[in-house]
């Protein structure tokens, strides 16, 4: 039977009393969300919190809403309303479509859109959707807010930008005209985590690339983005032969593992393939063909 060590609990009251509280009890001191990412590692011991900060009461953390230029999402949104949500399907179909493919219901109805950046996890479905869409993370401590592109927010398997006692609060993804996005995912069993996944957004003047970003889950991508593939997009035609190259690229530079879901080339072949079919259907939506 998996036990996880002792631990004190603390409910937050507010973001400023949940900053107190991480304050207050040190390094040691862990933000709880949805609990599924964290729990799951304290009962192997792979994380020992002393206390446990409570924030599923922080109402004034949830939420999806447009705020000027930017779609805003409370770190508290579950996973479940995103899903849901009549602004991101109209504006962030990439959302939508990584949201389908994240666990089950169960999960998705408790899961929360901070718990799982912060959690950075290379194979983790909303940071490489996020990275693709060049989100911002806004960071709150006691000094005041800060805010970090997500990309820079990520500095290594389950390592981020928060200090011990710094929340994130929200997380900001830029509206742009003429962008369509796509995401898609090969997993061995639904709700599973990814083999491979892939994101694409795309923004087109006329029938070229103006700009482009590509998000990449469970192949080794640094920061989940393929770099080395956006840079061959800009400038160039929205055509197959573009998209093909773009896959190839980011085949070329990820750097997977070989593990139980599968072999290094069987990864990579994944990655051309997924890139090459989100980039397609970025530009079919950003054309409002789909």
């Amino acid at each position: 039977m998996q036990v996880p060590a002792s631990f004190a609990y603390e409910r937050a009251s507010s973001v400023r009393d949940a900053l107190d509280l991480l304050r207050r009890h040190g390094p040691d001191a862990r933000p709880i969300a949805g609990g599924h990412s964290l729990l799951p590692m304290m009962k192997l011991r792979l994380a020992e919190p002393t206390v446990l900060v409570d924030l599923g009461g922080l109402a004034e953390l949830a939420g999806v809403a447009i705020e000027g230029t930017n779609i805003r999402f409370g770190a508290m949104t579950r996973h479940a309303d995103v899903l849901a949500s009549p602004v991101v399907a109209e504006h962030l179909p990439i959302l939508v479509d990584a949201e389908r493919v994240i666990a089950d219901p169960l999960v998705r109805n408790r899961g929360t859109v901070g718990g799982s950046l912060c959690q950075a996890d290379p194979s983790e479905d909303l940071s490489a959707a996020f990275s693709a869409l060049r989100a911002s993370v806004v960071i709150s401590g006691t000094n005041g807010d800060r805010v970090v592109a997500v990309r820079d927010f990520h500095r290594g398997p389950y390592e981020t930008a928060v200090a011990h006692d710094e929340l994130v609060t929200d997380v900001l993804v830029p509206i742009r005209p003429r962008t369509g996005s796509a995401y898609a995912k090969v997993e061995r069993r639904a709700g599973d985590w990814a083999v491979a996944a892939a994101g694409a957004v795309l923004t087109l003047d006329g029938d070229r690339i103006a700009d482009a970003g590509i998000g990449l889950a469970a192949v080794g991508a640094t920061h989940f983005v393929a770099v080395e593939a956006e840079e061959s997009l800009r400038g160039a035609p929205a055509t197959p032969a573009s998209f093909t190259t773009a896959g190839a690229l980011a085949a070329e530079h990820v750097r997977p593992v070989a593990d139980q879901r599968g072999p290094v080339d069987y990864k990579r072949h994944l990655v051309e393939v997924l890139v090459t079919r989100t980039l397609t259907r970025a530009a079919a939506r950003a054309r409002g063909e789909a």
